[in-house]
């Protein structure tokens, strides 16, 4: 099904996509059959990201009407889906046939494929981003070919083909590590002295299977800690227990947010930060994220905080957590464990904007990379230099799409002169 002219927005509404047509396949030869006669085409997932990563004046694809289908390979430890499939509809699945993910986001209402492509994350110590748990892919080439790609098979060429911001190909299957069930509790450390938290990072940040810190880098903020019952706890203890549910950001409804209290539930119930089965509504804000070598966290918490009194009054709310790092060509945890900082902005760019260029201006000299999907004021020259596998993945671009049709504006800017 194609739509002619359709103008559709980002989750945000931040962002206006004005494609020539829209196109919702109801079956991958139907996807094919697209790519094909496309001249050019860029898939859109469930709209979360800030950026301009999918954005296309030609054709724009939205998997979300093929037909789902979950394969659990028991032996291998995979499961593979249908691409477009939110991790909100798998986990479930997974979860009754007693199987879980190593790892969510705070909100698992995204898309499998677009959240790997972009190198979202969760949070732990021991955890890497949602993309290094894929251990297959299925991609839909220029030609309307179907490309598979295997973690075991492809070997670095995988490496530079999971996290690449929808450049390659349209992903129709995801294959991921999945792993036996488990249970966790979650409960919250209310006013931790940001101090405390800079100075005893391993501490603060190693005392559960998932931790967060949540601020306006003022003076304190929230940990939350989200252990795996199955493991030992950690004797870390700061702030003060929350005897109340709590919601990350203050003042908003507390029924949106997963359990806390350390009542005990499934894996699927804890890991995200807001409830799986609610489907939250359109974000009136703007987001920003930057990754940072681990080593570089003291001095990145210092520097926030020399302008808190900048920052704090456009946010909502700012988070913090841990990535172990993984060998993902354009993973922003690329060869080194990363601490990331996280801004939910207010909804206002003339605003926003000034304090974000002065936020990287700190952070860059420490090795900011930001995220893909997010907003920065970095121009794609700053931001590629990050990247030491850069020229590679132009490379592997020109191979696998010598004529560009996935490319874009976005992919272009960054990639194309290299």
């Amino acid at each position: 099904m194609a739509t002619a002219h359709a103008s559709i927005t980002n989750w945000a509404g931040n962002i206006t996509f004005a494609p020539s047509h829209l196109h919702r396949p109801e079956s991958v030869d139907e996807l094919r059959r697209i790519v094909a006669h496309s001249p050019k085409i860029r898939a859109l997932g469930t709209g979360h990201s800030f950026s301009r990563v999918a954005d296309t004046a030609h054709d724009l694809v939205q998997l979300d009407r093929l037909p789902r289908r979950v394969v659990i390979d028991h032996d291998a430890s995979t499961v593979t889906v249908t691409g477009g499939m939110r991790y909100a509809d798998l986990i479930y699945l997974l979860h009754q046939e007693r199987l879980a993910l190593a790892n969510l986001a705070s909100l698992p209402h995204i898309s499998i494929a677009g959240a790997c492509s972009t190198g979202t994350h969760g949070s732990g110590d021991t955890q890497r981003c949602l993309a290094a748990s894929v251990a297959g892919l299925e991609v839909v080439g220029p030609e309307g070919d179907l490309v598979e790609l295997s973690r075991d098979v492809d070997g670095d060429e995988f490496a530079g083909s999971v996290v690449a911001l929808g450049a390659l190909g349209i992903i129709s299957k995801v294959t991921l590590d999945v792993q036996p069930a488990y249970p966790m509790a979650q409960r919250v450390h209310a006013l931790v002295p940001l101090d405390e938290v800079a100075s005893s990072l391993d501490e603060v940040f190693g005392a559960a299977y998932s931790v967060s810190l949540f601020t306006d880098w003022r003076a304190t903020g929230d940990v939350w800690l989200k252990r795996r019952l199955d493991q030992p706890e950690t004797a870390w203890d700061g702030g003060r227990r929350a005897g109340v549910p709590m919601h990350p950001v203050p003042g908003m409804p507390v029924e949106l947010s997963t359990d806390q209290l350390d009542v005990a539930g499934p894996w699927h119930e804890r890991l995200p930060h807001f409830r799986p089965e609610l489907t939250p509504g359109a974000g009136e804000e703007l987001q920003s994220e930057f990754y940072l070598p681990r080593a570089a966290a003291p001095a990145a918490f210092a520097a926030i905080r020399e302008i808190a009194d900048l920052v704090a009054p456009v946010i909502h709310i700012a988070e913090v957590r841990t990535v172990r790092g993984d060998d993902l060509w354009l993973s922003p945890a690329y060869h080194r464990d990363t601490v990331t900082f996280h801004f939910t902005w207010v909804d206002d760019l003339d605003v926003v904007g000034p304090v974000l260029a002065e936020v990287e201006k700190r952070l860059r000299p420490l090795g900011a990379r930001p995220h893909w999907g997010k907003l920065t004021a970095a121009g794609p020259a700053e931001i590629v230099a990050g990247y030491e596998r850069a020229a590679d993945f132009a490379e592997l671009m020109r191979k696998r799409d010598p004529e560009g049709k996935f490319r874009n504006a976005f992919v272009d800017g960054l990639f194309g002169s290299l």
